[in-house]
């Protein structure tokens, strides 16, 4: 058994239907994790399900719903991980555009969804006494871009979220961390990239080109077990160099 060894763990990912979820969900079942996926589509987490294999653990529902993350660990037992990853995508218009329900539906998900899953998993580990939180953020936590107030807002405020609640868990064995991915290959990121933006964008890239979703698997597994046991309130950036500007 090696530190990236999943083996015995039960991991909970949100968002998983598709996208960096879904590739987040079969790197860790490919580590040898039993794997519970979330996605509000029944249909994309049977096809997964079916891919991971038997003891993959199908749990519909909105991670805006409160009482959905309680029954959710409720059912599960023991939980290991929880990869909060369920969002969506900035409504991308000039700040001023922007109207109170657009602004409410994206922190709703965003940041609303990732609470209530980490107080609901965060709860269940205490009592275990041991854990492990990845709440997937984003580059434009910490950078600049134009039309997507609602979205920056959301992934920032995940990232302090993250801060806190690995300093109030440290000290009884629940470390929480954040991965903030730059722009991938996914139907989410699709109609950007294939937009005027898109060369803006590629060309903010040191790595010159957009990540495949396979590519945040890794840093997954690496927050998820042991070869990050003294790692916690930190932010790891898969960004293809975005960042590093």
């Amino acid at each position: 058994m090696t530190a990236f060894d999943l083996t015995g763990k039960t991991v909970w990912v949100t968002g998983a239907g598709k996208g960096l979820g879904r590739a987040i969900a079969v790197a860790l079942a490919s580590a040898g994790a039993t794997v519970a996926v979330t996605s509000r589509t029944r249909g994309d987490l049977e096809s997964l399900a079916d891919e991971l294999g038997a003891g993959t653990v199908v749990l519909p529902g909105s991670v805006s719903d409160a009482g959905f993350a309680e029954s959710a660990v409720e059912r599960l037992g023991r939980l290991d991980v929880l990869v909060n990853c369920a969002g969506i995508s900035p409504v991308f218009k000039r700040s001023e555009r922007v109207t109170d329900e657009e602004w409410r539906e994206v922190l709703r998900v965003n940041l609303d969804g990732t609470w209530y899953c980490a107080r609901a998993a965060g709860r269940r580990m205490l009592q275990q006494g041991g854990g492990s939180i990845i709440n997937v953020s984003s580059v434009h936590a910490t950078t600049g871009f134009e039309r997507i107030a609602p979205y920056a807002a959301s992934k920032g405020a995940v990232e302090a979220l993250t801060r806190v609640l690995a300093v109030e868990w440290a000290d009884r064995g629940v470390r929480v961390n954040t991965l903030a991915p730059g722009y991938f290959g996914t139907d989410l990121a699709g109609p950007l990239m294939n937009s005027r933006w898109g060369d803006t964008i590629r060309a903010s890239v040191p790595l010159g080109r957009t990540g495949e979703p396979s590519e945040l698997g890794g840093a997954a597994v690496f927050l998820a077990g042991d070869a990050s046991s003294y790692v916690t309130g930190t932010t790891l950036y898969i960004d293809g160099g975005w960042t590093a500007h």
